[in-house]
């Protein structure tokens, strides 16, 4: 659904993108992750064809947006880190407004307004002033706006920032809504918890170059497993029984143990059994995730360390 090549951006003085390549799939949510001045708002702007690389391309759903942007605007919703409303005017204005500068017919424009502010649960607020909405609620109404003419790919740049802990949950409901309805989104964001949540892959962008780009989705289901093992009281035979195991970067402290095991869920159903027929007091048995953060951070430090 989307495909960047060789992307070359620069400021006077400053190289803002370097040979950045990458595709993503559709009805895909990628988190787009990275330091302050890294590049990533310059790259969905290039993504959203508001800003011309010096060099490289970019497509969505196949349609080369440097070369027919108006083309390519009808498939693409942007929303901003610094988006604006116009305060005085209610939201159904908004989004008529929204709507109409997308080229929808004015026969079909209130029954997708209608639509689109119960799919962002303003519903009830459509007679309101824009001005006078809480910052999740304008949120939500700037979202509403990026995605009233059904875009297929969202480029979304820092939507969570500001928001309070219910509005971020519901915005993490909000992407996989989206995702479930077949939307391809991006995400930039500094808050890679909440990415964790809902995105199934990470773009990282380190000093204008792409220094991973990882499925999650592909890496949890690994075959290769972090596992760890915890009794309900200490057992001397537990070294004994895990070590006649098919099982790898074994280590055991006290009641608990972690190593690494080849298998699918029965395999480890089948590990289970044994350790319980063996007579070892399982209280607990649990796969160990590397939490998105972590990933993150592996894959910045690998990078300094190559370039060291």
């Amino acid at each position: 659904m989307i495909r960047a090549s060789e992307l070359v951006y620069e400021y006077p003085g400053k190289r803002a993108l370097d040979a950045v390549s990458f595709t993503l799939a559709a009805a895909s949510i990628t988190a787009l992750v990275g330091p302050n001045g890294a590049g990533k708002t310059t790259l969905l702007r290039c993504l959203a064809g508001l800003d011309e690389p010096y060099s490289g391309t970019v497509e969505i759903a196949g349609i080369d947006v440097l070369k027919h942007p108006r083309d390519a605007h009808r498939h693409i919703g942007y929303l901003p880190d610094d988006f604006g409303l116009y305060a005085e005017l209610s939201v159904r204005r908004c989004l008529l407004y929204a709507g109409r500068a997308r080229g929808l017919a004015d026969a079909t424009l209130d029954a997708r307004v209608d639509e689109v502010a119960a799919q962002l649960e303003i519903g009830d607020k459509l007679a309101d002033k824009a001005g006078s909405l809480s910052r999740g609620q304008r949120q939500r109404l700037a979202i509403a706006q990026s995605i009233i003419h059904r875009p297929s790919v969202l480029l979304l740049d820092e939507p969570a920032s500001g928001l309070d802990p219910e509005s971020r949950a519901a915005l993490s409901g909000l992407m996989r809504k989206l995702r479930g309805e077949g939307m391809t989104l991006v995400v930039s964001s500094h808050i890679l918890a909440e990415l964790e949540e809902y995105c199934t892959g990470m773009l990282v962008l380190q000093q204008a170059r792409i220094v991973e780009h990882r499925l999650i989705e592909q890496a949890d289901a690994a075959a290769v497993r972090q596992v760890r093992l915890r009794l309900a009281q200490h057992s001397e035979a537990l070294a004994d029984v895990l070590g006649g195991l098919p099982l790898s970067e074994l280590q055991i402290d006290g009641s608990v143990a972690n190593f690494d095991y080849a298998g699918d869920d029965a395999a480890l159903a089948g590990l289970l059994a044994t350790l319980v027929n063996a007579g070892l007091p399982v209280c607990e048995l649990q796969i160990e995730h590397a939490s998105l953060q972590d990933q993150y951070l592996l894959a910045v430090d690998v990078n300094r360390g190559g370039r060291a």
